[in-house]
């Protein structure tokens, strides 16, 4: 409301109206308390009233009420009552009585320029902010198309590659970079808000199944809702995912079309826990994440080291993938 004032800017002979009726409704009031207060009182009825028509209407309607409720008083509550008659009273009450009301005057209307000028670069600011977000989801949309087109390029230069070692280690890049590409739209706010994780793994364990070949494959998320990944560990945590799940669908479901895998993550404390469970074939006897030569589990150890957290692999029924990682 405050930010509509002052009324009536459309509308003046509506503000000058409202005035003139705030006038004589003080002007009644102060008649009824001519017995109560002494002759030294004239205008007391009158300054409120110059006031409200100052702040609701604006300065226009303030002048004219300062000037009305200035000659009722001195003709009807400055002595000799009922006349216009100058004296060294009458000046001095006049003259304070202007004084007052040009100061409340330039004070309100000051106030309400001020408050426009708020409201003003408010607006500017709000605008400057919406400009602001929508450059900053296009970035994020043409990042994420220059990294599929990256992508794109390492598969169709794999074509002409003989080495078998090499063909591996161009599919693999091609398909983080692929994968990085379709969740990085949804990994960062404009504002620096975190992820929920919920939504995050669902899209992610999506994504994974979806290019991984075997649609008989089931991917379960059981998070609880409120759980959030701070924006800056999104990627890290999304390829130590991919690798357990891509691992879980390549090597624990080999010769398979079918089979579940269960990502759960719990925050107990400080420590988030991501687990990758399958019922797939398992881990070989003698293996250890230690001596694995996978560039994949490689660099799931590295990123989990980045975050000051850990990655081990384990054997139950099916394979287990662990990460813990620190939330402060």
């Amino acid at each position: 409301m405050l930010e509509r004032l002052p009324l009536g800017r459309d509308r003046p002979w509506l503000a000058y109206g409202c005035t003139l009726l705030i006038c004589l409704i003080s002007f009644a009031v102060r008649m009824l308390l001519v017995s109560a207060l002494p002759v030294g009182y004239p205008y007391i009825a009158f300054f409120p009233t110059v006031m409200a028509a100052t702040f609701i209407f604006g300065i226009g309607p303030g002048i004219f009420a300062g000037m009305l409720c200035g000659v009722v008083a001195w003709y009807c509550f400055l002595p000799p009552a009922f006349e216009l008659k100058f004296s060294h009273s009458v000046l001095f009450a006049v003259s304070f009585y202007v004084l007052v009301v040009v100061v409340n005057i330039v004070l309100i209307s000051s106030l309400q320029r001020m408050n426009h000028r708020l409201i003003a670069e408010r607006e500017r600011n709000r605008q400057l902010a919406e400009r602001g977000e929508l450059l900053f989801r296009e970035l994020q949309h043409r990042v994420s198309n220059n990294l599929q087109v990256v992508s794109g390029l390492l598969a169709l230069q794999m074509r002409d590659i003989s080495d078998e070692k090499a063909r591996l280690a161009i599919d693999e890049s091609a398909r983080r970079l692929g994968l990085i590409g379709r969740i990085h739209r949804q990994l960062y706010s404009p504002h620096g808000d975190q992820l929920q994780l919920s939504a995050f793994l669902e899209q992610l364990g999506a994504d994974l199944i979806d290019s991984g070949g075997k649609p008989g494959i089931a991917l379960h998320v059981v998070v609880d809702e409120e759980v959030e990944l701070p924006a800056e560990a999104a990627v890290p945590v999304a390829l130590i995912v991919a690798e357990a799940v891509t691992n879980a669908i390549e090597h624990g479901f080999a010769g398979r079309e079918s089979g579940q895998i269960l990502v759960r993550a719990l925050a107990t404390g400080e420590t988030l826990e991501i687990v990758v469970a399958d019922n797939g074939n398992g881990l070989p006897p003698d293996f250890t994440i230690e001596r694995s030569d996978s560039l994949g589990l490689k660099l799931a150890r590295m990123l989990a080291l980045q975050l000051s957290g850990e990655f081990g692999l384990s054997s139950d029924v099916g394979t287990i993938a662990r990460l813990t990682l620190p939330l402060a």
